[in-house]
């Protein structure tokens, strides 16, 4: 009988580690940069009419960001880390190197996330913004 687990002995761990990485460190800088233009908004803008915009925007915003984040990673993947042929099992850990990678960021006594974080409903705009972009990689 095949051994189930034997295909996650030869993923390339280290790589993907250094693309979530990678890709953990450009979504924090971003995510950093967009909460200074928030904080610059006028609290009359916040207040008014647009209260109710903005309370949408921010229920939102965060899982679309991590969709952004696990899009960048493939797109990093593609670009960057051209040695690995990227497949559905590559995909799937790709998303748990994220994953781990975003515990740890964490773990930071400077934690200064926005967006870009570690809950349910991000981890799998993560992994929906994985699959989406590496379609072709996982469909055929």
């Amino acid at each position: 009988m095949r051994n189930p687990l034997s295909r996650l002995k030869t993923l390339p761990w280290v790589i993907l580690l250094q693309n979530a990485a990678l890709t953990v460190l450009i979504a924090t800088v971003l995510d950093f940069l967009l909460l200074q233009v928030f904080l610059q908004l006028p609290p009359a803008l916040l207040d008014g009419g647009l209260s109710a915009f903005f309370s949408l925007l921010f229920l939102v915003l965060p899982f679309l960001a991590m969709m952004g984040v696990g899009a960048l990673s493939v797109v990093l993947m593609q670009q960057v880390f051209r040695s690995v042929f990227l497949d559905g099992g590559i995909l799937w850990a790709l998303v748990a190197c994220l994953g781990l990678v975003l515990f740890l960021r964490g773990l930071l006594p400077w934690d200064v996330s926005f967006l870009v974080g570690l809950s349910y409903t991000q981890i799998v705009g993560a992994a929906l913004g994985v699959f989406f972009r590496g379609k072709r990689y996982w469909r055929y």
